[in-house]
């Protein structure tokens, strides 16, 4: 996958759906608006790289489910960068039921992207 002009970076799973119900909708929006848009899983983050995780995660109007969310952001060419190492301490492996179409990456590629981006918006727990 390319290097995106937008990056998000996320650390929360449903502990904190706020910052998870935000990564998504602005994942979207930046879509919509043409740029090409990644959303970087770390920490605890990696959860939502497993199929259906994020199924439950709703805090309400006027937010979307991230469930609906997550789907448009890959229907609408959004990219998923996972880190590897975070994976392996959260006890998740490739073998798992992951999400379609997600990058895993290394930590050098995290800087890599971060470093490289245009613009990024950091939702940290």
């Amino acid at each position: 996958m390319s290097q995106p002009s937008f990056l998000i970076t996320l650390t929360a799973k449903e502990n904190n759906s706020n910052n998870v119900t935000i990564a998504f909708t602005m994942g979207v929006k930046a879509l919509e608006k043409g740029h090409e848009t990644a959303i970087m899983l770390l920490s605890d983050a990696v959860h939502l790289a497993k199929k259906g995780y994020a199924d439950s995660i709703d805090i309400g109007a006027p937010f979307s489910p991230v469930k609906d969310l997550l789907t448009k952001f890959l229907e609408k060419g959004g990219q998923l960068k996972v880190c590897s190492s975070c994976m392996e301490h959260n006890g998740i492996s490739k073998d798992d039921n992951l999400l379609e179409n997600i990058e895993i990456i290394t930590a050098d590629d995290v800087i890599d992207y971060i470093t490289n981006a245009k613009s990024t918006l950091q939702l940290n727990s």
